[in-house]
C-alpha cells in the first residue's frame, strides 16, 4: 500500500480538483510547466541531440541589437519526434555596449547589474553545440542571425523553429506567441527570461497537435528535412505590393539576405506555378527572377546571398 506524503496527498488533491473542474466543461485549467512530465521513457530506439536556444536582446531588430542573455538546452530525441532526455544547459550573460534600456529590462527582468563586466564565450558556445544535431528556436528568424554573429559554428548547423514550422492556424491555433500557445495545451510558464522560454519550447515540442495527431517536434523535423526555394520578385510595380503581401511574400532590406525587394519561400512543386502567376499578374511579361535554395542549414539566417 502506498503511503502518501503531505506534499504528493495536497498535489493529488488539487489535480483532482482541476480535472473536476474541466470535467464540467465550464473551465480550462492550466497547468505550470513541469518539463519531466513531457518526457518519453527510452526504449532503446536510435536518439539524436537537439538544442533549444533562446536569445534575449537590446532590441528587436536581429541585424543590430546586440545579445544580453544566452540560453541553450539540450535535449535528446527520437526519430519520430519523441523527447526522452534533457541535459544540462549552458547559459550566459552579455554586457551591451549601452546601457540596457528599460523597456528591455521591464520585458526580460534583465538588469544592468546583471550583466556588468560578462560577457558571451563564442568558444564556449562552439564547444557545447558541436554534437548538435539540430537547434531549435521559437522565431529563429530573429535568434539565428543573433547566434550566427555570436559564433560562426551556429553557421553550419541545421536550424529549425517551433513558430514558423509548423502551420499554427491551420491546426486552430489563434496566436504563434510561445506563451499562447502552451496555454493552449493547457500549461503556463514564467515567460521572457531564456532558460525558462527553452524548458517551454522543449515542452511544445512533446505536444501532440490535435488536429494532425503528430507531436510538435515530429512536424518541425520534417519541415527540416525539405528542401525551398527562395523567389525574389525584383523591381515588382509598386501598386502590386499588395498582393504580393496577401500571397505570403515580404519585403527584404537586409543586402547580406538578398536583394532589395518582395521574397517568398516555395516548395520546388510551387516554384514553377508561382512564376506564371508573377508573368502573368505582376510583371505582364516574361521574368528571369533570382531565386536561392534554402535548406536547414542557411534558412533563418541574414547571411543567404543570391
Amino acid at each position: 500500500m502506498r503511503t502518501l506524503t503531505g506534499n504528493t496527498a495536497s498535489e493529488e488533491m488539487l489535480e483532482a480538483a482541476a480535472r473536476q473542474l474541466e470535467a464540467s466543461g465550464r473551465y480550462r485549467v492550466l497547468r505550470r510547466l513541469d518539463l519531466p512530465a513531457s518526457l518519453t521513457e527510452p526504449d532503446g530506439s536510435l536518439t539524436r541531440l537537439g538544442m533549444f536556444l533562446d536569445i534575449e536582446s537590446t532590441s528587436l531588430d536581429p541585424l543590430t541589437c546586440e545579445p544580453i542573455e544566452l540560453a541553450i538546452v539540450p535535449f535528446e530525441y527520437r526519430l519520430d519526434g519523441a523527447i526522452v532526455a534533457i541535459h544540462p544547459s549552458f547559459h550566459q550573460f552579455n554586457q551591451p555596449a549601452a546601457p540596457i534600456s528599460e523597456e528591455i529590462t521591464r520585458i526580460t527582468g534583465i538588469t544592468n547589474d546583471m550583466v556588468a563586466g560578462q560577457c558571451i564565450d563564442p568558444n564556449a558556445v562552439a564547444n557545447f553545440i558541436t554534437d548538435a544535431a539540430i537547434i531549435v528556436a521559437h522565431n529563429a528568424s530573429f535568434d539565428r542571425p543573433i547566434a550566427e554573429r555570436i559564433s560562426p559554428a551556429f553557421i553550419t548547423k541545421p536550424w529549425a523553429c517551433t513558430m514558423s514550422d509548423v502551420n499554427w492556424k491551420e491546426e486552430g491555433f489563434e496566436s504563434r506567441r510561445l506563451k499562447d500557445l502552451l496555454a493552449a495545451f493547457g500549461i503556463f510558464f514564467d515567460a521572457h527570461r531564456a532558460l525558462d522560454d527553452c524548458e517551454a519550447g522543449i515542452a511544445l515540442l512533446a505536444q501532440i497537435i490535435p488536429r494532425s495527431s503528430r507531436r510538435v517536434l515530429e512536424t518541425i523535423l520534417t519541415m527540416a528535412r525539405k528542401s525551398y526555394w527562395r523567389v525574389f520578385a525584383v523591381e515588382a510595380p509598386y501598386d502590386t505590393r499588395d498582393t504580393l503581401r496577401q500571397r505570403g511574400y515580404r519585403w527584404n532590406t537586409a543586402p547580406a539576405f538578398g536583394p532589395r525587394s518582395w521574397w517568398v519561400d516555395l516548395e520546388m512543386k510551387q516554384v514553377e506555378p508561382e512564376l506564371r502567376f508573377l508573368e502573368g499578374e505582376i510583371f505582364k511579361r516574361v521574368i528571369n527572377l533570382p531565386m536561392q535554395e534554402i535548406t536547414a542549414y542557411n534558412r533563418f539566417s541574414c547571411r543567404v546571398t543570391t
